[in-house]
């Protein structure tokens, strides 16, 4: 076999093998540990911890419908509030959102997901196209900065999906989509909803 293409093959089974690490680290949902990041209540049984609310009230923290109605998380007690936030352009995103849409479906009561675009000033634009083409049925709106502040202070990275149960405590936070995502979520949404 002649150097040339012997050459040729190791750099592309290199680059084969780092585009693989790439994607698996970007989409990873490893529980991750920090053990310097307070949480709200008690430690929850959560894929990362609440970051801290340094003296704030998530209660009355809220969201931006495209209405110009605001909406606080307070609101949602007694129901299991999915916040996810997301951008139109995101991959994992938009493998997420048909899960999303599902779940919505399923238990229209007792379960309430809203969308929070944090893909920037010129997503917005290209919000009611996404939500069309994705069938999307329940509330999108734009965080509060304090909200953003609190929930992505410690990873921007998207999409990022939390549950919090009935009594509006964090029961699981999610970070990225991956293969066994949908089915954690299911899990967590049935804890919470116990």
């Amino acid at each position: 076999m002649s150097k040339a293409i012997f050459s040729g093959r190791f750099i592309s089974l290199t680059l084969v093998v780092l585009v693989l690490t790439i994607v698996c680290a970007c989409n990873s949902n490893e529980n991750l540990s920090n053990s310097n990041a307070p949480v709200v209540s008690n430690p929850p049984p959560t894929a990362l911890p609440m970051p801290p609310l340094n003296g704030k009230s998530i209660e009355k923290m809220g969201w931006v419908l495209a209405d110009g109605k605001h909406s606080s998380f307070g609101e949602f007690k007694g129901k299991v509030l999915i916040l996810d936030f997301y951008a139109t352009w995101c991959g994992p995103c938009r493998d997420s959102i048909p899960h999303l849409v599902a779940l919505q479906s399923r238990y229209q009561d007792e379960v309430r997901v809203v969308g929070l675009n944090v893909g920037g000033e010129d997503d917005i634009e290209r919000v009611p196209a996404f939500a069309h083409r994705f069938n999307i049925q329940y509330p999108l709106g734009q965080p509060d900065d304090d909200l953003v502040d609190l929930l992505l202070s410690d990873s921007q990275a998207i999409p990022q999906t939390f549950v919090f149960d009935r009594s509006g405590i964090l029961a699981k936070r999610f970070i990225g989509f991956g293969y066994y995502t949908g089915a954690q979520i299911d899990q967590a949404v049935e804890a919470a909803l116990q």
